[in-house]
């Protein structure tokens, strides 16, 4: 990993202002392309409408897994930056959950290295989610097939 990339993690309750987390990229010297990835809490999911979507973590644990997540996008592509921005805690509807963002000197390394953090973040890091419905049932969410397949690819 060269010392010249600029690595954020963080695990906060806090919602992120994504535009300024982007001007942090920007700023880098030899930034050329910056890609990002926003996740939002669905209103709605398999039929079911959420009242709300409870992300549990274990302190310490969780970020340091998310910052092996992002020492393998460095490793894998020349990243001048790397921003993971995950909250815990209960979210309703339309709520910001994550942010994935990648700095590089061209487009490709950043959009490529984007959709491996994300891939890996939806089926290695170590969050639990429970959906809360209107109707008062929960569910425990679980990575699904198609998160394991896409992860596979890197």
């Amino acid at each position: 990993m060269s010392s010249t990339i600029m690595r954020r993690i963080l695990v906060q309750t806090a919602d992120f202002d994504t535009g300024a987390q982007l001007a942090c990229l920007e700023a880098r010297p030899g930034v050329g392309g910056i890609a990002s990835f926003v996740g939002t809490v669905r209103g709605q999911t398999g039929g079911k409408t959420l009242t709300a979507l409870t992300l549990e973590h274990y302190p310490g644990m969780t970020e340091r897994a998310l910052t092996g997540i992002a020492q393998q996008a460095e490793a894998r592509w020349p990243l001048l930056g790397c921003i993971i921005i995950h909250r815990v805690g209960t979210l309703p509807p339309g709520a910001r959950i994550v942010l994935a963002a990648a700095a590089s000197a061209h487009r490709q390394a950043a959009l490529e290295a984007t959709g491996f953090l994300i891939d890996w973040l939806k089926t290695n890091a170590p969050f639990w989610k429970r959906e809360d419905f209107t109707d008062h049932t929960t569910n425990w969410v679980e990575a699904r097939a198609a998160d394991h397949e896409a992860a596979s690819r890197w």
